[in-house]
C-alpha cells in the first residue's frame, strides 16, 4: 500500500467527517432559532430547518454544484446522464480530479455549506414569514444565488484571478454574509413582528428557552471545526491543527468580549448576547483561519464579539427586527472577518485589504439586489407574510395545525385536534 494511497484515504475520510460535522450545525441552528423565539412558533422553525436541509441538498445537486464549479457535472454523474465537464469514475474516483478526495466527497462537503447559507435566513424571518414563501426562496438562494457568487472565488471566477486575489478561506463572505444579505433584505421587506415596536419604543420579545439556544450554540461551535477544518481540503497536520486552534480562539474571544460588552452596556450578564458573541467570533475567524496566528485569531474574534452587541442594538433602533441576531452575526461579522484578512496574519497588506473590500462589495450588491427581486416576485405571486391573526395565534397552530408543547388546559389544543381534559 503506497504512502500516496494512505494520505488520500486519510484526507478523504477527514473531509467526510467534516461534512458530517457541518450537517450537525443544522441541528444547532434549529435549536438556537427555536430557543430564541416564542414557543408558539417552534414547530414552524423545526420544519423550516428540515426543509432547508433537504431542499438545499437536492437543489444544489441538480443546479448549484454545476454553477459553482462549471467543470463538474454532478447531475450527469448522479443521474446517469451524459454531461459536460468532470464526472466520477468507478467508486467516485476521478483521475486528476484532486489528489486528496473523491468527486463524491467534494460534492457532499460543498452541499452542506450551501444549505447553511439558507439556514441563516430562517432565523431572521422567524415568526412571521409564510412557510411556502420561505421554502421557495430557499430553492432560489441555494440553487442559484449562492453558487454563482461562490463560483467567483471558489470556482475559479474573477475574484480569484485579480492581481491580488480576494481571499475567503471558509466563507465569512461567501457563506455567512451571503446568508446575511439575504436575511437583511427579507427582514426589511417583511417588517417587524407584531408588538415589537410600539409608540417608537422597543418592546422586548423574550426567548422561550435559553437552554435550547445554548445547546444550539454548542452544537454550532462543534460543527465549526468541521466547517473550517474541512476547508483545508486535506488532513495536512500543520494547517489543520492551526485552523482548529484559530477557530477555538476566535470563538472564545468573541464570547468573552460580547459577555463583557453587553454586561457593561445592559448592567447585567446577558446570555443572548454572549451566545451570539461566540458565533460572531467564529464567523469573524472563518475567512482567515488558515492565515491568522492564534494571537490574531483572538484579536479578530474579540473585535467581532464587540461588534455584534452594538450591531444588534443598531438594527433594533432602526426597527429592523431580527429575532435571533442573524444579520449582526453573519452579515456584519462576516464583513469584518473578511476585511481582517487584509489587516492581520500572513496576507495583511494594503493591496489585500482593497481586494477584500472589492469582494465584499460585489457580493453584497449582487446578493442584496437579486434577493430583493426574488422576494418581491414571491410577494406578488403568493405573498410573504402570514395574516395578522395567524401571527398572533402562532405559526404552529395556524400553519401546521400542531403544537410543540402540549398542555391540555391550553384552549389552542382543541383547535389543532388534540383532546382536552375536563
Amino acid at each position: 500500500m503506497s504512502l500516496e494511497f494512505i494520505s488520500f484515504t486519510i484526507s478523504n475520510l477527514w473531509i467526510l467527517i467534516a461534512a458530517a460535522m457541518v450537517f450537525m450545525m443544522h441541528l444547532g441552528f434549529a435549536a438556537l432559532e427555536a430557543g430564541l423565539t416564542r414557543s408558539k412558533n417552534t414547530v414552524n422553525i423545526l420544519f423550516k430547518n428540515f426543509g432547508v436541509l433537504s431542499i438545499g441538498l437536492i437543489s444544489y445537486a441538480l443546479i448549484g454544484f454545476q454553477l459553482m464549479y462549471p467543470g463538474e457535472s454532478f447531475a450527469g454523474g448522479f443521474l446517469g446522464l451524459s454531461g459536460m465537464g468532470i464526472s466520477p469514475g468507478p467508486e467516485g474516483l476521478t483521475p486528476g480530479y484532486n489528489p486528496m478526495y473523491t468527486y463524491w466527497t467534494d460534492f457532499i462537503f460543498q452541499a452542506m455549506f450551501a444549505a447553511t447559507a439558507a439556514t441563516i435566513v430562517s432565523g431572521a424571518v422567524a415568526e412571521r414569514m409564510k412557510l411556502s414563501s420561505f421554502l421557495l426562496f430557499t430553492i432560489i438562494l441555494v440553487g442559484f444565488i449562492y453558487p454563482i457568487v461562490g463560483m467567483w472565488k471558489w470556482g475559479g471566477g474573477f475574484l480569484s484571478t485579480m492581481s491580488t486575489p480576494f481571499y475567503d478561506f471558509a466563507g465569512s463572505t461567501l457563506v455567512h454574509s451571503v446568508g446575511g444579505w439575504a436575511a437583511l433584505i427579507s427582514v426589511c421587506l417583511l417588517g417587524p413582528r407584531l408588538g415589537k415596536y410600539v409608540n417608537n419604543q422597543i418592546v422586548p420579545i423574550k426567548p422561550h428557552s435559553f437552554a435550547l439556544a445554548a445547546i444550539g450554540v454548542f452544537l454550532l461551535w462543534f460543527g465549526w471545526y468541521g466547517f473550517n477544518g474541512g476547508s483545508v481540503l486535506s488532513a495536512d497536520p500543520a494547517i489543520l491543527s492551526l485552523v482548529f486552534v484559530c477557530t477555538a480562539m476566535g470563538g472564545a474571544a468573541g464570547t468573552m468580549t460580547a459577555m463583557l460588552t453587553s454586561w457593561r452596556l445592559h448592567r447585567r450578564p446577558d446570555l443572548a448576547n454572549t451566545l451570539n458573541g461566540a458565533l460572531a467570533g467564529l464567523v469573524g475567524i472563518t475567512a482567515g483561519a488558515d492565515v491568522f496566528g492564534p494571537a490574531s485569531a483572538i484579536l479578530v474574534g474579540g473585535i467581532a464579539g464587540v461588534i455584534v452587541v452594538f450591531s444588534a442594538k443598531f438594527f433594533d433602533n432602526r426597527k429592523i427586527d431580527d429575532p435571533v441576531g442573524a444579520i449582526s452575526v453573519h452579515l456584519v461579522c462576516g464583513v469584518w472577518g473578511t476585511l481582517a484578512v487584509g489587516l492581520f496574519g500572513k496576507l495583511a497588506s494594503p493591496a489585500q485589504f482593497v481586494s477584500q473590500l472589492i469582494g465584499i462589495s460585489v457580493v453584497g450588491v449582487v446578493v442584496a439586489s437579486t434577493s430583493y427581486v426574488c422576494i418581491q416576485t414571491i410577494r406578488k405571486i403568493i405573498g410573504i407574510r402570514v395574516d395578522k391573526e395567524d401571527e398572533i395565534e402562532g405559526l404552529d397552530a395556524s400553519e401546521h395545525k400542531d403544537l410543540s408543547y402540549i398542555y391540555h388546559h391550553n384552549p389552542i389544543v382543541q383547535k389543532v385536534g388534540e383532546p382536552s381534559e375536563s
